[in-house]
């Protein structure tokens, strides 16, 4: 883990961007469909960084090893699980079964939540079948 400490300021500036989902004082918890897009423009060639800042963060705030650890990080889950593998199952997986009844707008919201992530899934695995064609008619 890097010693790199960000401030109140510095912290601020990365939750504006819509693919952080969060940040704290020594890390930084990005969307699953930001990890979706990281893989696939991976896939295409572009390097870390060039995505990184394609997405509107700044690769010298958050530093050029979180980058490449991130990118490393991805990429192995992403080759061992698949798409999987990318989600954040930190919120949803505290060990403990929910004891009580949802509610209609947790239900809700839950729903939701699974919808997005099946929505970025396909597209992440359209967008793998049109690389894999491509491939195939250049041979």
């Amino acid at each position: 883990m890097t010693k790199l400490l960000f401030t109140k300021k510095e912290q601020d500036q990365l939750k504006r961007n819509s693919n952080v989902k969060a940040v704290s004082e020594k890390a930084i918890t990005y969307s699953d469909e930001f990890k979706c897009h990281f893989i696939a423009e991976n896939e295409k060639g572009k390097f870390p960084r060039e995505i990184f800042e394609a997405a509107g963060l700044d690769v010298g705030l958050i530093g050029k090893e979180r980058v490449k650890a991130s990118s490393r990080r991805w990429r192995a889950a992403y080759d061992k699980y698949g798409v999987k593998g990318l989600q954040d199952t930190r919120k949803g997986n505290s060990g403990r079964p929910l004891e009580r009844e949802l509610t209609l707008e947790e239900k809700i919201a839950r729903l939701e939540a699974k919808n997005q992530l099946l929505r970025a899934e396909n597209e992440l695995l359209k967008k793998l079948d049109l690389l894999e064609r491509q491939a195939l008619k250049k041979k």
